[in-house]
């Protein structure tokens, strides 16, 4: 927590603060309204450049309500960030403090460096001491308050190109509303290109695509980023000298390849019968479709696409499949965290994924994907991090 004891208590009691959000305990309907003070304290409307405060178990008049806080409940409010109701995802603390003798669970929220931020898909502000549905003005003001700078591959302006490199009509009728709650869409008369800005799928200025449109809305984005695809061959055996039994390279923008992903997994994942219970059989599937899904995905969204012509890899021999993407591990996750700690080196392209139900909640996709494959029978998935490449192998489930 950057703030003290004695700010905390000079908080939680000041009524009038933009910068605290009280509530008396944690229900269905108040975790709602957490989760939109969170997005409204990272929003920062006022630019105070201060992170936001959610206190719980103190009331609207200020006071202790005598809360009994849990390791449970500190967990369940820390689990908020990775939930995927809050986009892109807050930098936030969850700590127990005692506050007036009592003890009180504190959120603290800090200023996100590229808003707007969204709430199911709503762009949540501060106005005064009350929550509000931000404006056009006030997102266009989020958006252009954006860190300017060095910004990662996806999020910079896509030199050469123009808007018309997108495909609007995919835009608006399949990305934009899984991004934007149609509450928010009923409210106001934005046009399309304003609200790809706020999604960062355009600049700011509405001048030019960033490189996260290109690849997720592009027409074409193989025309402007080599190596924009998921190459999938089926070998007959195992070596990569053996035979090739059925090739597949997934192009398009990243909503056309995750589509097509959807649609060629079913159709190479053996199921096998073996005795059940009684004298019933069972089907047992080589692979948790699911698993294989996740860790291609991930791929897909984690691998680098800037200075490089190299291209997603899925190699499906008829003992394993091997996943390998561009790019070493980015940020702060390395070999003895991965799985456990997230950063994101494409976050448009994570949040994409996540708006379109493609991630069921974000950064859990590898810890989902080896219990699938352990409940299905499967060894454990093997990595090997390299500096140039991250490579996962999935072996067959053994059925003697």
């Amino acid at each position: 927590m950057e703030a003290d004891a004695r700010t905390l208590e000079e908080l939680a009691s000041d009524l009038e603060s933009d910068r605290v959000e009280r509530k008396a305990d944690l229900t269905p309907a108040t975790k709602k309204a957490v989760c939109e003070a969170i997005c409204a304290f990272a929003n920062d409307l006022p630019t105070h450049g201060l992170p936001g405060y959610v206190f719980i178990g103190i009331d609207d008049a200020g006071r202790p309500t005598g809360l009994t806080v849990t390791d449970a409940l500190l967990r369940e409010l820390a689990d908020i960030r990775s939930s995927g109701k809050i986009l892109p995802i807050p930098s936030m603390n969850v700590a127990r403090a005692m506050l007036q003798g009592t003890d009180v669970a504190v959120i603290e929220a800090m200023p996100a460096l590229y808003p707007p931020v969204r709430c199911d898909g709503v762009v949540r502000i501060r106005t005064g001491p009350r929550r509000d549905i931000a404006s056009l003005q006030d997102e266009i003001r989020l958006t252009e308050r954006r860190q300017h700078g060095d910004l990662p591959f996806d999020k910079q302006p896509a030199w050469g190109t123009d808007i018309s490199d997108l495909d609007l009509k995919l835009a608006e009728e399949v990305y934009i509303p899984a991004a934007i709650s149609p509450e928010t869409l009923a409210l106001n008369a934005r046009t399309i290109e304003q609200r790809l800005a706020s999604l960062r799928l355009i600049t700011p200025d509405m001048a030019l695509p960033t490189w996260g449109g290109i690849i997720v809305l592009g027409k074409d984005p193989l025309a402007w980023i080599g190596g924009c695809y998921v190459e999938f061959i089926r070998f007959e055996g195992t070596d990569i000298t053996d035979p090739v039994r059925a090739r597949h390279r997934l192009d398009g923008n990243l909503i056309a390849q995750l589509r097509r992903l959807d649609d060629l997994l079913p159709l190479y994942i053996e199921t096998h019968s073996r005795p059940g219970p009684g004298l019933r059989r069972l089907d047992q599937p080589s692979y948790p479709a699911w698993a294989l899904r996740e860790f291609i995905i991930n791929a897909m969204i984690h691998r680098n696409y800037q200075g490089t012509a190299a291209y997603v890899r899925a190699n499906w021999y008829n003992d394993r499949v091997e996943i390998q993407n561009p790019g070493g591990l980015y940020g702060c996750v390395t070999p003895e965290n991965f799985g456990t700690i997230n950063d994101y080196r494409n976050e448009t392209l994570a949040v994409a994924a996540a708006n379109l139900r493609y991630v069921e909640r974000v950064g859990q996709g590898v810890a989902r994907a080896r219990r699938a494959l352990a409940e299905n029978g499967n060894p454990e998935p093997e990595f090997d991090f390299q500096p140039e490449y991250v490579r996962v192998t999935v072996r067959a489930v053994d059925l003697g």
